[in-house]
């Protein structure tokens, strides 16, 4: 991931693009960049939708936007300082504790939490 963050740092600061890879920036950009994955989507039944990489253009089409999807956030973390792996790892300890697995005991825990 480290190795993807420093090639996608590169590539920006080679064409000289740091200037506009302020936070915001992108946010909006990813922002964008998902909602093209939503529009492959948008019309497709829920099973169309689950058949939809079975077809080389728009599996050509998903992978496209998904790798944008990926390429932004990893900008965006990297700008921030976020360890993108880190942040989900915590991210997924959170869930697991507010949202168990049914039958399971929970740990006491505050109304606050």
């Amino acid at each position: 991931m480290e190795q993807l963050q420093r090639r996608l740092a590169q590539f920006a600061a080679a064409r000289g693009w740091g200037p506009y890879h302020t936070p915001k920036n992108l946010a909006v950009a990813l922002s964008v960049e998902a909602a093209e994955l939503v529009e492959i989507f948008q019309w497709l039944t829920p099973e169309e939708s689950a058949r939809v990489m079975e077809k080389p253009e728009s599996a050509h089409r998903v992978a496209d936007e998904v790798a944008d999807v990926l390429a932004y956030l990893l900008q965006f973390c990297e700008v921030l300082g976020v360890d993108v792996l880190d942040a989900l790892a915590a991210k997924i300890e959170r869930n697991e504790i507010r949202f168990p697995v049914p039958g399971t005991p929970t740990p006491n825990r505050h109304s606050s939490e």
